[in-house]
């Protein structure tokens, strides 16, 4: 149980840390910590396979829009999503 325990809790570091992956390449400065937060559910519920990588984070975020929690689809819609 500890080890299931774990290993969730650094799945959820891990999302934190690259939920800034949702951005377009484009984008002059990254997420806020706000944005970041905003989207960390979401980004481990639709797209845990993409943490890390940035194209197909933003790709997947922008093709499930409508699923997103309402603060992560004002932070996608803010850049450009």
């Amino acid at each position: 149980m500890k080890i299931s325990n774990h290993l969730t809790s650094a799945t959820l570091s891990f999302v934190i840390l690259t939920a800034s992956a949702f951005l377009p390449a484009s984008a002059q400065s990254g997420p806020t910590p706000q944005e970041q937060m905003a989207c960390r559910s979401d980004a481990g519920k639709f797209c845990a396979e993409h943490v890390g990588k940035p194209p197909q984070m933003n790709a997947c975020l922008r093709e499930n829009k409508a699923k997103l929690s309402e603060p992560c689809r004002k932070v996608v819609e803010s850049h450009g999503g």
